[in-house]
């Protein structure tokens, strides 16, 4: 009996032991089982707290400063041309980037100044004339739309030359960057100038900084996005001016070879309002044909055909072309985009809208897409590789 008994203690107190050992462990991991869990949970809030201040504090300073964005946009554009354009001639001359980005600099200008001091006398009086020829060639097409029956109460709805007039110079302080009027668009243009000199000329600084920002395990990630950014935006860029200069060209020798008087003007015009999809060749095209229109609607009929076939051969044939190389956007999604940043930003939102859209393509697939849903798919360079 005794032999039996003992063991049976024995199993018995060890068995408490060991429950007591496990219900003391217990007892010390509780508290601090709750202690990670409440500090995570605070963790997130203060997260939450500060993701939402500062989407706010961006908000506030795209709205109140949109203007002065803009500006860095386009002045981060031009910088992005000016470092494309240098490193194909660093490429191709086996020549440093800087004396690279030198040669391409003193082109530019030497181009701009040579072709400027030749033109500007031409170029400032036709500019004077076609202030003038417009309202007067909008007169004279009203009048004679208000002879049709069937036109004469679709041109009630139209407004007067003075209200034109007078709803343009309300859009001139939207229609600039940062700075309005004549002195203004030459202040955007110096500031694009110099400003998108010095950051072609060092991008690796202001990218760095950039990258600093950013918690050191997305950093890579991050650099990653800042590349993509640079090739889809590259790549747009050398297409758009290949497809202005054609269409500067195309539409100054068209037009002198109709005898539209201003030819140089308004060629000079639809190229610059080309680097606006869509909408800028529309907008291009309609002084044209208000000052054929005052000489004979016949030549007018010759201006609208000659601008579609410009846009048909630019759609249908130097767009696909520049696009297998570059960055294609659906036009309704471009146009949306047009009108938003219209409301939003005025004319110099509809100019930069398109590019503005591409930036945000490369972020929703990269930070949206492929980081978040997990879905391997292409980015906009890619698919053009």
């Amino acid at each position: 009996m005794r032999a039996t008994w003992r063991p049976t203690c024995s199993a018995r107190s060890s068995a408490a032991s060991i429950e007591h050992k496990e219900s003391n462990v217990e007892r010390h991991q509780e508290p601090d089982t709750g202690k990670p869990a409440e500090h995570r949970f605070t963790r997130r809030v203060a997260l939450v707290n500060g993701i939402t201040i500062m989407t706010i504090l961006v908000l506030a300073a795209i709205w109140f400063a949109y203007d002065a964005l803009l500006l860095v946009f386009a002045c981060i554009l031009f910088a992005i041309l000016l470092y494309e354009l240098a490193g194909t001639v660093h490429r191709r001359l086996h020549i440093g980037r800087n004396a690279a980005l030198a040669a391409v600099v003193a082109a530019l200008l030497l181009v701009f100044g040579i072709g400027g001091w030749l033109m500007a006398p031409q170029i400032g009086e036709q500019a004077d004339k076609l202030g003038a020829a417009v309202p007067d060639a909008l007169q004279r097409f009203r009048a004679a739309m208000e002879e049709q029956p069937l036109l004469k109460r679709l041109m009630a709805s139209v407004p007067s030359p003075e209200q034109m007039q007078k709803q343009l110079g309300q859009l001139v302080p939207n229609a600039g960057l940062f700075f309005s009027g004549l002195l203004g668009a030459a202040g955007n243009a110096v500031i694009i100038l110099f400003v998108g000199i010095y950051f072609a000329a060092q991008p690796h600084i202001y990218i760095d900084g950039f990258i600093t920002l950013i918690p050191p395990r997305k950093r890579a990630r991050a650099r990653e996005v800042m590349d993509e950014l640079g090739r889809t935006l590259s790549r747009w860029l050398l297409g758009k001016a290949a497809s202005m200069l054609l269409v500067t060209i195309l539409s100054a020798a068209g037009l002198a070879l109709l005898g539209v008087p201003l030819a140089l003007i308004l060629g000079l015009i639809a190229g610059l309002l080309d680097f606006i999809p869509y909408l800028g060749p529309l907008m291009a095209g309609v002084p044209a044909m208000l000052i054929a229109f005052s000489h004979s609607p016949q030549q007018a009929l010759y201006v609208l055909l000659l601008f579609g076939a410009i846009q048909l051969a630019e759609g249908y044939l130097l767009s696909p072309l520049i696009e297998k190389r570059t960055v294609s956007l659906p036009p309704a999604l471009t146009i949306v985009m047009q009108l938003l940043f219209g409301a939003l930003f005025g004319m110099a939102g509809v100019a930069l809208a398109t590019p503005l859209t591409a930036v945000l393509a490369v972020l929703v697939t990269m930070l949206y897409v492929q980081d978040v849903l997990k879905d391997p798919v292409r980015t906009p360079s890619e698919k053009h590789d």
